[in-house]
């Protein structure tokens, strides 16, 4: 080797060449966290054999997430809403009023959503197991906790505060979760098959509550609750893993998000719509019983049809803005269609005419719930703020959730027993939600022209 080739092959300029390539690596690597973010489109790096790999579409993975998280939303929106068991159960045992009774469901329902903002953030920042195990803890020890009470503020204390800090540490992680698995016209069926985990559950609950209440009592009816959540937790915990983790430090709340104008009109319309949403969930059941004067079995059967109508009425919806619409675009008839069947309510003076009127609403309510979720995940471009995204609009959410109910109880008590101003007051607010949302979407239509426009 001539005293050339060693200057050109010697320690300096291996050194150099090794810096290079820790250079280049730490380029790819970097090229590769911005393609996770990519939502629709390949990119290519300045390496023409490097590919960038773009969301999966869903893939055997996303589909085991899917499952996982509907068993999440089993054992929470499940347990909620089969509240109209305790609605009554509670009214009759404890001799308190209705909107006192209602006010353990809703603050449960209330930190479900509310407690989203942080939960949301949580899985973001990559704390997303640390908070799973946090919040089926909080969920186990809340329904068996409420299994021994005897008293309101136990009940309160257990089912209302326990249980719903316990859901709302789930909730939203479960659905941000998925949303990373699946590309935006893709998303809407996986979430709205992760939101069927409510209906499912709040088919199993009652049913569980028909069957074994009056033969061995409340006490261990809710433990057997609790021990199917057990076992459906020890299925969770071990598999459900996000995708995506920023293992970075970020503000609780998205400031740019407070910006958009469609994003706000959003917000307002999905708090106008579940002002009034849930009243129906809480009071079908009291209603046949003291309007209807149906049997407690038919009470009972109400509860069932109304949560299993919401199973295609959350699948249906969620096809339909996948393959031809946006799920904004399918929400926003929906809500409006809710509030109509409010309305309608007024009207219903049998049973049979009751259970047609719980089958519809319940789909239509069903669609709602499932299509808020997959709407909100598509107001961010990037994936890896999915989590808080949901979780703002989840804060709207949870104060709607926590007044409309009580608000609706206290009219059905103005009026000594009737529900005419309950169902006009969550007809009023529903319709009023869907001309929001509306306006959002008219908004968010004109906003992204001049988006493209810009970044040309």
């Amino acid at each position: 080797m001539n005293s050339g080739q060693s200057v050109l092959f010697g320690p300096r300029y291996l050194y150099w060449c090794g810096c290079a390539s820790i250079i280049e690596v730490q380029r790819l690597r970097q090229a590769r966290r911005i393609a996770v973010a990519a939502e629709d489109y390949d990119e290519t790096s300045n390496d023409e054999s490097t590919t960038i790999k773009p969301i999966p579409h869903g893939g055997w993975q996303g589909w085991v997430q899917v499952f996982l998280s509907h068993l999440i939303n089993f054992n929470s929106f499940g347990f909620m809403l089969s509240f109209g068991i305790f609605q009554k159960y509670y009214t009759d045992t404890l001799n308190i009023t209705p909107s006192n009774v209602s006010w353990i469901g809703t603050t449960s329902l209330f930190l479900v959503y509310f407690v989203g903002v942080f939960s949301g953030r949580a899985m973001d920042a990559g704390y997303y197991r640390y908070t799973l195990a946090t919040g089926i803890a909080f969920q186990l020890i809340g329904v068996f906790a409420t299994s021994f009470s005897t008293t309101y503020y136990q009940l309160f204390l257990a089912q209302g505060l326990c249980q719903g800090v316990g859901n709302g540490l789930v909730f939203t992680p479960c659905v941000a979760l998925v949303s990373t698995y699946f590309e935006p016209r893709r998303r809407s069926v996986a979430v709205s098959l992760v939101a069927c985990g409510g209906a499912t559950g709040g088919m199993v609950f009652p049913a569980l509550a028909q069957s074994l209440l009056d033969k061995i009592g409340f006490a261990w009816t809710v433990r057997i609750m609790g021990f199917v959540m057990l076992t459906t937790s020890a299925i969770v915990l071990p598999f459900s893993k996000p995708r995506l983790q920023s293992h970075r430090k970020a503000a609780l709340i998205d400031k740019s998000a407070l910006k958009e104008v469609p994003y706000l009109l959003f917000c307002g319309g999905i708090f106008l719509g579940f002002w009034g949403l849930y009243f129906a969930y809480y009071y079908v059941r009291p209603f046949g019983r003291e309007i209807l004067n149906c049997s407690s079995d038919t009470s009972f059967n109400l509860i069932l049809v109304i949560n299993s109508f919401g199973i295609p009425g959350r699948i249906l919806p969620a096809v339909l803005a996948d393959r031809f619409f946006t799920p904004l675009d399918v929400l926003v008839p929906f809500i409006c269609i809710n509030g109509i069947l409010l309305y309608c309510w007024i009207a219903i003076t049998s049973i049979p005419s009751f259970y047609v009127w719980v089958a519809v609403y319940g789909f239509f309510a069903g669609g709602s719930q499932s299509l808020f979720q997959a709407s909100a995940s598509g107001f961010t471009k990037d994936p890896s703020k999915a989590g808080i995204r949901i979780g703002m609009v989840c804060t709207f959410v949870s104060f709607a959730c926590l007044s409309g109910p009580p608000i609706s109880g206290k009219l059905v008590e103005y009026l000594n027993g009737r529900y005419l101003a309950a169902q006009l007051f969550g007809g009023s607010v529903m319709l009023a939600g869907g001309i929001a949302l509306f306006g959002s979407r008219v908004a968010r239509n004109r906003a992204q022209p001049s988006a493209s426009q810009r970044s040309e």
